[in-house]
């Protein structure tokens, strides 16, 4: 039976503008750190199989998803490490190590020699950054998400978390963004050191991020718990023995994850082989349906606040499960317009509604004490999904000739698994932040 945690110390008052600046901050942290996994993800489709894998032939494309997948191993590993201090010493301290670590990763693979260079020696050191990329991600959206949560007012919690998760968008706009100029390079040099370049660039967007993460104050409710010794010795003892159905009801609801490498990853690299989509193209299409996202949202997440978080997500993956294969089917038609009206319906008004919920929605389930944990832990482990979804996918032949089936229905059937499992959870956006996870 979990302790109860007071939401704030007597007489303890947040700060004026805290919960705008934690959700501020959020963002911020979220579009650094996904800024350097999207690069990780648009170069693994377009760029590394050239650079690392010249000799793999058929399976370059293979060997190079799989790279993107490995960071997706040491997250539950960061999940555990991190939560565990996250629940112990603080979400900020946490929050501002694994921002740097993002970056200094992220700055290394823009050093890497290439395979020409060095042989397997160059595939092994990109997977050792990737691994670190991957430990930095476990904390910070578990991070950023529960520290947004618990100085949110209770009536709003869901909008405001939801920015953590808008910041993944700007993320992956600046990626995008950063990509194309450098798709159009003369091949010497978008091989040499032109794909080098974004990488580099990931150590301006840390500097900006962690001047504004330091001034933010820890929670209320975390510095209370602190004060009155209820803090958790062993975070994760206590979540498994008081929210183990929570974990795994998180595990399978973060499935949905994977419809965002489906989107920024898979269907990149399917519009190129299969259908001659210029990669400059592809990656304008995730530019245009993150913009639109930035905006959707927000609005997902005050509706989230108006009539629960289970409606909310349930439409956002039954609705990625329907118009998947409408997005794919466009790309093999040729008709760019067409294109970039599927996307904005698939992601942005489809997987968007998910995509901003979960944040409150899964942190809701648990309590202070073990919030960083729980959150980090489920999430990381349904991750897993995600993070090898393209490997698996272009394994069945995703990336060939009619793949658009396969791709449908491993989008389809991960949805699903993730629409029953929130069913099964129960509504939390009536409950008070102090009373959320109390049995």
């Amino acid at each position: 039976m979990s302790q109860t945690i007071p939401s704030a110390a007597p007489g303890t008052v947040a700060p004026a503008g805290t919960p705008k600046k934690a959700a501020l901050a959020s963002f911020l942290g979220s579009a650094v750190e996904y800024y350097d996994f999207f690069i990780f993800g648009s170069a693994a489709a377009l760029i590394f199989p050239h650079v690392f894998f010249p000799n793999a032939d058929a399976n370059a494309a293979i060997m190079s998803f799989a790279t993107f997948g490995f960071a997706y191993i040491a997250r539950p590993v960061g999940a555990v490490v991190l939560g565990h201090f996250g629940d112990r010493v603080g979400r900020r301290k946490v929050l501002m190590f694994t921002l740097v670590l993002m970056g200094a990763s992220t700055f290394l693979i823009g050093c890497l020699p290439d395979f020409n260079t060095v042989g397997w020696w160059a595939p092994a050191l990109l997977v050792l950054a990737r691994l670190c990329q991957g430990l930095s991600a476990a904390g910070e959206q578990a991070g950023a998400s529960s520290m947004t949560l618990e100085h949110a007012p209770d009536n709003q919690r869901s909008f405001f978390t939801s920015w953590t998760l808008t910041g993944t968008q700007g993320g992956q706009i600046l990626a995008a963004l950063v990509f194309i100029p450098v798709l159009a390079l003369p091949d010497e040099v978008k091989y040499g050191i032109g794909w080098r370049i974004p990488f580099w660039l990931s150590a301006v967007v840390v500097l900006i991020a962690f001047f504004i993460r330091r001034t933010l104050h820890e929670p209320p409710a975390f510095e209370a718990a602190q004060k009155s010794a209820q803090i958790a010795k062993l975070p994760v003892a206590d979540l498994l023995k008081a929210h183990w159905r929570d974990v795994l009801r998180v595990i399978c609801c973060a499935f949905i994850a994977a419809v965002s490498t489906v989107f920024g990853t898979l269907a990149i690299s399917y519009a190129k082989t299969v259908a001659g989509v210029d990669g400059t193209i592809t990656l304008w299409l995730v530019v245009g349906a993150n913009l639109v996202a930035l905006g959707t949202q927000p609005l997902f997440g005050k509706l989230a606040d108006r009539i629960g978080r289970k409606p909310v997500y349930i439409y956002g993956a039954l609705s990625s499960a329907a118009l998947a294969p409408l997005f794919l089917l466009s790309l093999e038609s040729g008709n760019v317009p067409l294109m970039f009206l599927a996307a904005i319906a698939f992601f942005s008004c489809g997987y968007a509604a998910s995509n901003a919920v979960w944040p409150s929605f899964y942190a809701e389930m648990f309590s202070t004490k073990v919030r960083f944990s729980g959150l980090a832990i489920g999430t990381q482990l349904g991750f897993l999904m995600a993070g090898f979804a393209p490997a698996i996918v272009a394994a069945m032949g995703g990336i060939k000739p009619g793949g658009w089936v396969q791709i449908s229905i491993f989008t389809a059937v991960i949805c699903v698994i993730a629409a029953v499992s929130a069913l099964t959870a129960k509504e939390t956006f009536k409950v008070p932040t102090k009373e959320l996870g109390l049995k």
